[in-house]
């Protein structure tokens, strides 16, 4: 079942991304995420317009996924970024594809553009989901994080509505 995030969602929300800030070089954060800090994040992001929505699996919140604003310029208005997270024993199971078809969908609802997803490399299931979901390379950063004593590439893909 996917539907809108509600203020219950946030531990669910901080254990899953937590897993991927202290496991992961997905995520550039380095200290783990309190509950007060992400339920702030969701409000700056809802209120917004943005969604944030997420996804159950017997009867467990098993991913995330949302949009928020890629850059401050007004100019950028149209372009949004996307984000997708999933706890790790719901991978595999088209989960992140339905977060995104529907993240995508109210997008292109809303009238935006152009979505962008940000990858760091290496990172062979995101790059699969994007592709899957239409979005195309567009650019390569390297060496522009730092994260557990080692250089991080950032690969930019980008899908048009």
């Amino acid at each position: 079942m996917i539907r809108n995030v509600i203020s219950e969602d946030v531990v669910d929300i901080c254990r899953i991304y937590n897993w991927y800030v202290s496991q992961t070089i997905i995520s550039f954060e380095e200290t783990l995420v309190s509950a007060d800090e992400m339920q702030q994040r969701i409000q700056d992001i809802t209120s917004q317009g943005f969604p944030w929505i997420v996804v159950e699996q017997e009867g467990n919140l098993a991913g995330y996924a949302y949009a928020s604003k890629w850059r401050p310029r007004p100019a950028y208005k149209n372009t949004v970024e996307a984000t997708v997270y999933l706890d790790q024993k719901f991978l595999g199971m088209g989960l992140g594809k339905n977060l995104y078809t529907e993240v995508l969908r109210q997008l292109k609802e809303a009238g935006y553009h152009s979505v962008m997803g940000v990858i760091a490399l290496p990172n062979e299931a995101s790059v699969r989901l994007h592709e899957k979901m239409g979005f195309e390379k567009a650019a390569h950063f390297k060496e522009v994080g730092f994260k557990f004593n080692q250089w991080i590439d950032v690969g930019y893909w980008q899908k048009m509505l």
